[in-house]
């Protein structure tokens, strides 16, 4: 399957050769661009990879590249995720892994190609960038271009936002993250916030989560966060299947003094996750672990001094008592006791503002701001 204009060629990702280059192109694309992380190579692979990404054992992707003058000049993939669909009452497609040159003609044939394999599937509308689905890396940065992404966010190319509003994509969400630092943060608001919980709620406690039990500690996160996720925007119940996934992908970087449920009279009822900001570390790797990239993560990770709050959840039942603020100030403790300087809070939907409220109390500055965009394909 392949269509050409006079100066393009685009291809359906069919053969080995052709998803390496696909993985490939962005660690050429982004080669000038100081504040662009190259992710882990392997990393990438497996997350395309429909054998060992659990997430495509309810969803299908096609990918496509695009030439230029026999160069690649981008890549966009088109996805669809069944229990989005089934969740939300919808027939929504995604595209996803979206790269680009800065030309018009070569954003709009590559949305062309994705958005006309979606109408063919039955698909109404479209959303993204999706990376390959709503709770991986989502979004095109829209502000922030002048500093480092946190670990398991993205960075994108500043002419993305307008490439895609040419081609009559609109605003569907803004993703937006806060830096809470050893600076900014309003100890006193929160020391304050625990006295008036613990009042409140006297059975409550916050333990860590025991890396040794971190499968069956896991189950209990899930079982938070489809709860507490349940009326957001975008959400998707999370299947066994990807939390264990989940569970092996954060085990090596996972810290215990960073990951912590709230419990009430012994009832999990919230949850925090935060992860050390490899990406410190990542900046220099090319995403490489070899020959040397594995010692720098091995001899380096004591140097890295902010941390990414990547997942919080506490049950509908208990939202807006305060126990998230809880779990934010165990993490700003033991930050402040082990030389962590900064901890990035996010993202966090535009529309959930008991959460923006929650990262501003905390004494939170916003940092970045990462936009989801939409279109018909009627």
């Amino acid at each position: 399957m392949s269509s050409s204009t006079t100066r393009h060629t685009l291809k359906l990702v069919s053969d080995p050769k052709q998803i390496k280059e696909f993985l490939a192109f962005p660690y050429r694309h982004y080669k000038e661009d100081k504040y662009w992380v190259a992710p882990l190579r392997i990393e990438q692979k497996k997350l395309i990879d429909k054998r060992k990404n659990a997430f495509f054992q309810q969803a299908e992707m096609e990918m496509f590249l695009i030439w230029k003058d026999d160069q690649i000049a981008g890549r966009i993939a088109a996805v669809i995720d069944h229990r989005y669909n089934e969740h939300h009452g919808t027939k929504t497609g995604f595209f996803g892994f979206f790269e680009s040159d800065n030309h018009p003609e070569t954003a709009r044939l590559l949305f062309k190609m994705a958005e006309d394999h979606l109408r063919r599937k039955g698909m109404t509308n479209i959303i993204g960038p999706a990376n390959p689905g709503i709770m991986d890396t989502l979004g095109f940065l829209v502000d922030g271009f002048d500093k480092y992404p946190s670990i398991l966010m993205p960075y994108t190319k500043p002419y993305y936002p307008e490439l895609a509003e040419a081609c009559g994509y609109k605003k569907e969400m803004d993703l937006i993250t806060f830096e809470v630092n050893q600076d900014n943060v309003d100890r006193d608001r929160v020391n304050r916030a625990m006295n008036i919980v613990q009042q409140r709620l006297p059975g409550i406690k916050i333990r860590k989560i025991r890396k040794k039990k971190l499968a069956e500690e896991l189950v209990i996160v899930r079982e938070i966060f489809n709860k507490a996720w349940s009326k957001n925007w975008g959400f998707v119940p999370l299947t066994e299947a990807e939390f264990e996934q989940l569970g092996k992908d954060l085990k090596p970087v996972i810290n215990e003094n960073f990951a912590h449920i709230a419990e009430i009279d012994g009832q999990p009822v919230g949850f925090s996750v935060g992860i050390p900001d490899y990406n410190q570390i990542l900046r220099d790797m090319d995403g490489r672990l070899l020959p040397f990239g594995i010692f720098h993560l091995l001899f380096k990770r004591n140097r890295i001094n902010q941390i990414r709050t990547a997942l919080m959840g506490v049950i509908p039942e208990y939202q807006g008592k305060g126990i998230d603020a809880l779990l934010h100030r165990e993490t700003i403790e033991y930050g402040k006791e082990n030389g962590y300087y900064a901890s990035e809070v996010g993202w966090i939907l535009e529309s959930n503002v008991q959460m923006l409220r929650v990262a501003e109390r905390l004494g939170g500055v916003k940092d970045k701001v990462y936009r989801v965009y939409g279109k018909s394909l009627d």
